[in-house]
């Protein structure tokens, strides 16, 4: 979902990120009725060997469906055609490339997709702050074009990502195995692990490096506990060496929250493909 370089800014930039004054919070989404731009910082990037402009460049052909190996379906948004600079509309399932999968793909890609939108929805759960899922997201709601045959919208893309409520989409996440059913049950679970877990509430939010540029690595502690949250953003098994995760677990044996296995670390830990977990110490 995201190339070396964009784990390793998240990383950067979080890792330098001021905490909130005590009495408020960070408000933590993917998106809203708006555009999405890239605002990380050029210097940050440079420390890294890239370049902020070009780099930019790339996320806006990506999501826009126009790089080579693609799966997102994202619209511009202000687009300079002198520089290509411009912002990117679209929703959640459509940018993950859920559109593409169903439109042009098979089973095997509508998984992947759903993985994807799962893992980032974990990921805002958990990071810090409050979590705001857009309405639409919890049931993969795909772009909605249609308004391209409204004068009154047609010259902005953000329309896209602005539909009615589809209802009959929406009963379709009872339906077993549907895509929207596999979301809204996913996001269903994460939901209620974060709710019953005291460690996320609250307390200190620190990324660690996860010595493997495709995974992503944070910490969540208070006084009740302290959880280890590890994110593969490749589509790709990756594995975190076993110190690693000892060092920034505290400890040997752990019980992944997601999915409530017992992990003893004996090996390295294996991450399948978009897996997230939640590692607490036994």
């Amino acid at each position: 979902m995201l190339a070396c370089r964009d784990v390793g800014l998240a990383t950067r930039a979080l890792q330098r990120l001021p905490s909130p004054p005590g009495n408020t919070s960070w408000i933590t989404y993917l998106r809203c009725h708006d555009d999405i731009g890239w605002t990380f910082s050029d210097e940050d990037a440079a420390l890294l060997g890239v370049n902020g402009n070009d780099h930019r460049r790339f996320l806006n052909e990506f999501y826009r469906g126009r790089f080579n190996g693609s799966f997102a379906r994202g619209l511009p948004f202000q687009e300079n055609p002198l520089t290509g600079d411009c912002r990117i509309s679209g929703t959640c399932a459509s940018l993950a490339g859920l559109e593409k999968a169903l439109q042009e793909e098979g089973a095997n890609e509508v998984e992947l997709a759903i993985r994807r939108i799962l893992l980032i929805h974990g990921m805002i759960l958990t990071v810090g702050g409050i979590p705001l899922i857009y309405l639409g997201d919890e049931v993969g709601t795909l772009n909605d074009y249609a308004y391209r045959d409204d004068p009154a919208k047609f010259g902005d893309s953000r329309w896209v990502h602005r539909p009615f409520a589809n209802w009959e989409k929406i009963d379709r996440r009872n339906v077993l195995h549907a895509p929207e059913a596999e979301v809204y049950g996913g996001l269903q679970r994460l939901i209620a692990v974060r709710k019953e877990t005291e460690a996320f509430s609250g307390g200190a939010m620190s990324v660690v490096d996860a010595d493997n540029p495709h995974v992503f690595g944070y910490v969540r502690q208070n006084d009740r506990g302290r959880i280890l949250a590890l994110a593969n953003l490749s589509e790709r098994e990756q594995r975190v060496t076993a110190n690693t995760v000892r060092n920034h677990g505290l400890s040997y044996s752990f019980r992944d929250l997601i999915s409530g296995d017992i992990i003893t670390l004996g090996d390295d830990l294996a991450l399948g493909s978009y897996q997230l977990v939640w590692l607490m110490a036994v």
